[in-house]
């Protein structure tokens, strides 16, 4: 995996780091019974969620979309239980902090 570039909209100061943002869920969700969704909410309002998502679609090879929800905001939906991959990637991008993120469902 390489080092993704430029993911935030707007560069943090140094106020800011990546361990004030809010805490960020990944969930597997089923569909039927073989088909599974994964959904990632919480993530920061800085961050290109569309170039996420057409990260995660490219190296996971899946399909996924971006969920407007008024009680949690931007949600990302994946194709198949892609939790643990997801979290690697987000650490590995230094884009939340390890204690930030919550797995559901394991």
């Amino acid at each position: 995996m390489y080092k993704f570039e430029n993911l935030k909209i707007n560069t943090l100061d140094d106020k800011n780091s990546i361990s004030e943002y809010k805490i960020v869920n990944i969930r597997k969700n089923q569909r039927n019974r073989r088909k599974c969704v994964t959904t990632i909410e919480g993530l920061a309002d800085d961050l290109d969620l569309k170039k996420i998502c057409r990260f995660f679609k490219k190296n996971f090879n899946c399909n996924g979309s971006i969920v407007k929800d008024e009680e949690y905001g931007n949600i990302i939906q994946l194709q198949g239980d892609l939790r643990v991959s997801v979290k690697n990637f987000l650490i590995s991008q230094e884009i939340i902090d390890k204690n930030k993120i919550n797995i559901h469902g394991e």
